[in-house]
């Protein structure tokens, strides 16, 4: 581990009419674009290495959602999966005249089925990695979040763990989301603690924490038509999900039920990934990506 990592793309905040959001995108080239949809208590940054995999086949525009990275509280301080939807379509419309190929990871793969269900119009083509659709048998990490957004429990145990150095927190996080923490680089690791102490600092970055984990674990429980196995069922566009066998987060189980429930998938397990495949082993990832994004891409005049 020699070369430094590429730098994050630069950012800049969009207005989106009813609210403002940061967006980070890489150099406006291919005329295909790609929206990336980060986790929860993650930010636009977890794809940077994606994007830069994909620059040369998309145009690339990662959010930080509502409350997370460096984009303010929502209107409303609303956090629920369909907030979260409502800003990711309102951002497409805004970088995009034609569909788009749609990435999310965990809770931002939740909302990006929601968007690729209720906006087919939107979206070319939808890649999840391990996306937190509903699983009431989760593993030890996610009933962790599920108690989290017990009323006023959540807010006493973010107090609680802010006052642990942030280098512990985060070593905690990455144990957690990849198979192999050795595999991230000493300059990924001091961005993201220098990050972490400035997230520290912002008075609604605890809420804003809670709050997302409450609206993905209301989700686990929702009824009908607005249930996410309901709207995964709905979403035209074709799919591709990717699952890391050592997630200790999401089960890659799951994979199974994806398979049997979006219309047009493909599923592809790494041996040796864990949440964040995108971070872990994004070269593979853009493999994957990658195929799907040249079967989908409309053909050019002449070809």
């Amino acid at each position: 581990m020699v070369d430094n990592p590429i730098p994050s793309w630069p950012g800049e905040l969009v207005d989106l009419g009813e609210q403002i959001v940061h967006m980070r995108s890489t150099p406006e080239g291919p005329g295909e674009k790609a929206v990336y949809v980060h986790g929860l208590g993650g930010s636009a940054t977890n794809w940077t290495d994606l994007m830069g995999e994909l620059s040369d086949v998309v145009t690339g525009y990662a959010v930080d959602l509502p409350g997370a990275g460096y984009s303010p509280e929502p209107p409303g301080r609303d956090y629920s999966i369909g907030a979260h939807a409502r800003t990711v379509i309102a951002l497409i419309e805004r970088v995009a005249d034609r569909p788009v190929h749609l990435f999310g990871n965990s809770l931002g793969g939740a909302v990006s089925v929601r968007v690729a269900a209720d906006r087919p119009d939107l979206v070319r083509s939808l890649t999840l990695v391990s996306p937190a659709l509903p699983d009431l048998l989760p593993r030890s990490g996610p009933a962790r979040v599920a108690l989290s957004t017990v009323p006023r429990l959540g807010e006493w145990a973010a107090g609680r763990l802010s006052v642990l150095p942030a280098e512990r927190r985060l070593n905690a996080t990455i144990a957690m989301c990849y198979a192999d923490s050795g595999r991230i680089h000493p300059e990924r690791l001091r961005e993201a603690v220098e990050e972490l102490r400035r997230r520290d600092g912002l008075p609604y970055a605890a809420f804003a924490l809670v709050s997302s984990a409450r609206g993905l674990v209301a989700e686990y429980f929702r009824r009908g038509e607005e249930n996410l196995w309901q709207q995964a069922a709905r979403v035209s566009a074709p799919t591709l999900i990717v699952h890391g066998r050592h997630d200790r987060l999401v089960n890659p189980r799951m994979a199974a039920r994806a398979g049997r429930t979006f219309p047009q998938v493909r599923l592809v397990l790494l041996p040796d990934a864990g949440h964040v495949a995108q971070m872990e082993v994004p070269g593979r990832v853009a493999r994957e990506a990658r195929l799907l994004i040249g079967e989908t891409a409309p053909m050019s005049i002449g070809e």
